[in-house]
């Protein structure tokens, strides 16, 4: 007798609606505050509402803000203390620390995750670091923002979305930018927020980023 293996899970499909309410009532329960949004132009109005002027933002290095124009939206639109563009301006060799602790605790950090699990886990992988002390909770807010192609049913397959799926990308988009490859040294996995409203996850019904 002959068995048929399943096929691999096709990472850069959207998940269904019923996926989606599935992943919402799982990170629901585990503390975080969730809402379903048609597409990234729904999140990019409604990031305005829930980022007041004035405050200090920090977006991670995600396609997903390049693509939506929200990255552009935080760092060059003059309502934020924008964290980045500050961060590019100094010098690493002689601001080494003053870059470290603006990246580590603004007011806000806006950023995407690499995969989410219908259990209620998200993910966010990492080749310096620099970026998760904010997501993790040195920030005192997180929004997310998500495409419906990062659900995936379970922390293994969400790992396996990491290596096998976005680092192939994101080391194609280093190696262009900046002139060589991607590695993946450090993996936040965030299963809960235990502070009420710190972590918003806008999912999106469409497919948006790595």
């Amino acid at each position: 007798m002959t068995t048929t293996s399943s096929p691999a899970t096709p990472f850069t499909e959207a998940a269904s609606a019923q996926r989606l309410e599935r992943t919402a009532s799982a990170l629901t329960l585990h503390g975080f505050t969730v809402e379903i949004l048609d597409d990234v132009a729904a999140a990019r109005a409604h990031i305005k509402n829930l980022v007041p002027e004035g405050a200090s933002v920090f977006t991670g290095a995600s396609e997903t803000l390049r693509l939506s124009g929200i990255a552009e939206d935080i760092n060059d639109s003059g309502r934020y203390d924008a964290i980045r563009p500050r961060l590019l301006a100094m010098d690493r060799a002689t601001q080494a620390d003053e870059i470290r602790r603006l990246a580590a605790s603004p007011d806000i950090i806006v950023n995407s995750v690499h995969a989410v699990t219908e259990t209620g886990s998200l993910v966010i992988a990492s080749g310096s670091g620099s970026q998760l002390p904010g997501n993790a909770g040195g920030a005192a807010r997180a929004i997310w923002v998500v495409g419906a192609q990062k659900i995936v049913p379970d922390l293994d397959t969400a790992l396996r979305r990491v290596e096998d799926h976005c680092l192939p990308l994101e080391s194609t988009r280093t190696q262009e930018a900046h002139g060589y490859p991607s590695v993946i040294n450090r993996l936040l996995i965030l299963n809960g927020e235990y502070l009420p409203d710190r972590g918003t996850v806008l999912l999106l019904r469409e497919a948006i980023g790595f």
